[in-house]
């Protein structure tokens, strides 16, 4: 007969149970993102993408705020004008650059230049849009600014220096600042992707106050665009949709299914030599992110982020949004420029007007989401921070089509868009422009 002790037994049974509970805690705790768990942790939960805890917030950095601090020279090297060029936010990008370039090269900033006319058909300028005399105000102490030069410049032209391979602090040092010194009065459009990482402070606080306190609406665009917030049935999503015949000819993207009226619409617009990619090259670019979502996708990912159909949306977007029936098939409450503001009102207003009231009621919605990332979508986000607005999310065109082409579909999909924009969200993935916004971990 053999005989078992029971307490060694009772022993190995505990250190056994005591082993799975560890490893099944270390499961669940794996992903930093269970610490924001909430009912909504699924796509089928009952809260929405707005109820994920946020890990992290970007807030005006500190050198920013009292950038005012660092005196500024006695004497100015000369006069900048900055030409802009595009729509309105690309212009306002290219004019906060050009006031950071001015403050490092100890220039003093007289009124850009708007070169809309080519882009929107139309003729407006820097006034017709922004309150220069607030501008001036506003960056008393971080750049010299002046409505008017001196009597001995005011009747030249600017001595026109090409910038577009100038994107750091050493290349303006040395390769402006002498053109500068030499006639005084220059002008210039900033390069694209400009490292102002390696501004000195002074420099990059000159450009965060422009972009962030300086601009604001002139007093009657901002009264329209107020108007405009309050008729907006609250509370509301503001939605930038990006589907418009030249974006998606830009975009040398393929989409099979489109109606006639769209497939015309995209012919026509204006494409250069940009063709769209067929084959497997197509399904590359699809797969890197450079496909505007359409407004059915757009609904499908709404949808997996659990916003209700009943959600009260105003579409910021262009003229010309093509196929805008697969977003209102799903959500039906839909309000535009053109549906809330009278006919004559809409049909005096230009471009720039147009773009200006959508960037208005975009930082000052209840909620922000943009299907792309462009300038607009960058400083309505930059706006919101620095507002503490923080429900701004940009649906990911990437994480989409790579979901569509591993196979998923239905419920798998849906959960697996839930989790790629709930981990966004909760870590403020492009909520901020980082050159004037510090991280701050909650």
């Amino acid at each position: 007969m053999v005989f078992f002790s029971v307490k060694p037994l009772f022993s190995i049974l505990l250190f056994s149970l005591s082993l799975l509970l560890i490893l099944s805690f270390l499961s669940s705790s794996s992903s930093p993102f269970s610490l924001y768990r909430t009912s909504s942790d699924s796509a089928i939960g009952e809260g929405d993408i707005w109820s994920v805890r946020r890990l992290v917030e970007w807030r005006p950095c500190k050198w920013w705020l009292q950038g005012h601090l660092t005196a500024l020279p006695l004497e100015t090297n000369g006069y900048i004008r900055v030409d802009c060029y595009g729509g309105l936010n690309q212009m306002r990008r290219d004019f906060c650059d050009g006031v950071g370039i001015a403050r490092l090269l100890n220039a003093t900033l007289v009124m850009p230049k708007f070169e809309v006319a080519s882009y929107w058909n139309e003729t407006s300028g820097f006034a017709d849009v922004f309150d220069v005399d607030y501008f001036i105000q506003q960056m008393n102490g971080f750049v010299k600014v002046v409505k008017e030069l001196p009597p001995e410049i005011a009747s030249k032209e600017p001595v026109a220096v090409d910038c577009s391979k100038r994107k750091g602090h050493f290349d303006y040092v040395e390769s402006v600042l002498p053109s500068l010194l030499k006639h005084k009065y220059i002008s210039f459009t900033p390069a694209m992707s400009q490292r102002r990482d390696r501004y000195p402070l002074y420099a990059k606080a000159a450009l965060c106050q422009a972009c962030y306190k300086g601009l604001r609406l002139t007093r009657s665009l901002e009264m329209k665009a107020s108007e405009l917030l309050q008729v907006i049935p609250k509370p509301f999503l503001s939605l930038h949709l990006r589907f418009e015949p030249d974006m998606v000819a830009y975009s040398q993207c393929e989409y099979p299914g489109l109606s006639p009226a769209s497939i015309k619409a995209i012919e026509a617009a204006p494409q250069g030599d940009r063709k769209p990619w067929t084959g497997e090259l197509a399904r590359i670019w699809r797969r890197r992110g450079k496909c505007p979502l359409t407004p059915n996708e757009t609904a499908l990912i709404l949808q997996a982020l659990s916003i209700p159909p009943n959600t009260n949306i105003y579409l910021a977007a262009g003229d010309g949004l093509m196929e805008v029936e697969g977003l209102t098939a799903t959500y039906a409450n839909i309000f535009t420029k053109s549906s809330l503001l009278s006919n004559e009102d809409f049909a005096a207003m230009h471009g720039n007007t147009k773009a200006a009231l959508d960037y208005y009621v975009s930082i000052n919605s209840d909620s922000y989401i943009a299907t792309y990332f462009g300038n607009m979508d960058k400083m309505v986000a930059a706006m919101r921070a620095f507002k503490g607005l923080y429900r701004t999310l940009f649906l990911s065109r990437r994480a989409f089509a790579e979901l569509t082409f591993q196979g998923l579909r239905e419920k798998e999909l849906i959960q697996a868009l839930w989790k790629v924009h709930r981990d966004d969200f909760a870590m403020g993935r492009g909520s901020a422009l980082p050159e004037c916004f510090c991280e701050f971990k909650l």
